[in-house]
């Protein structure tokens, strides 16, 4: 499908500078694609490894300027709602679509956040997350709750059950010692959901911990019984 954009010789050219990617290339490309495709699916340009190795920085760059907005916007980053949760991981997940990615904001009593981690990011399909890695940071950052986050590269807001199971097993780690998990939000291209606002957010009951590594697959589920955009919500 071809773009109905008009890119400006200067947007290719700092493209170009940004990324590495020959001027022929990305206007070639930009023929009948969107070129912002290029950040998410870096793999349609067939890129160098310095060329991908230079994607990913200025996809970094993009994440942290959007945590950085919010931050301005908020002086201190507070989830009142599942909402407010969603649009802050899809500033960090939206559009993540090489690889799958988990996030742990570790909160204090006011959910106003302590610290947010990266606390695994596998390939488009796979994460493997660590709960001890978690429960370290949980108890270094002296939180009283904890919002879980990750994407799904394949665009699905539905939760999975691998996603609900995973969820169990970290509520399980945490119940014992008064930390609440109070979300899981999957992100998928620029929208979100919440468990918690789907009803689907495990119980605090209290089974024996495991610790083990959790692989986490993504199988994601077709459908999402809720499904908001970043640009939605900032609207509203």
């Amino acid at each position: 499908m071809a773009t109905k954009e008009t890119y400006s010789d200067s947007f290719f050219k700092s493209l170009n500078k940004l990324t590495g990617i020959s001027m022929s290339k990305l206007k070639s490309y930009a023929k009948d694609n969107n070129p912002f495709n290029i950040l998410e699916h870096p793999g349609v340009v067939e890129p160098s490894d310095r060329q991908l190795e230079k994607i990913n920085k200025l996809n970094e760059f993009i994440a942290s300027y959007n945590v950085l907005k919010l931050d301005q916007e908020n002086e201190k980053i507070t989830f009142r709602s599942p909402k407010d949760a969603g649009k802050y991981f899809a500033s960090l997940l939206g559009g993540v679509k090489d690889k799958e990615r988990f996030l742990v904001a570790f909160l204090d009593n006011s959910n106003s956040i302590i610290e947010m981690r990266t606390v695994s990011q596998g390939t488009t399909n796979m994460a493997v997350v660590y709960p001890r890695d978690i429960l370290k940071m949980a108890l270094a950052n002296d939180c009283s709750n904890i919002m879980l986050s990750h994407n799904h590269p394949g665009g699905s807001l539905k939760a999975s059950h691998e996603d609900i199971a995973l969820t169990q097993r970290i509520v399980d780690i945490f119940k014992p010692l008064d930390i609440n998990v109070i979300d899981h939000i999957i992100v998928g291209g620029y929208g979100f959901s919440s468990m918690a606002e789907n009803g689907v957010l495990p119980d605090n009951k209290m089974d024996v911990a495991n610790y083990d590594p959790i692989a986490l697959n993504a199988a994601e589920e077709e459908g999402a019984a809720y499904d908001v955009s970043i640009d939605e919500e900032l609207e509203m």
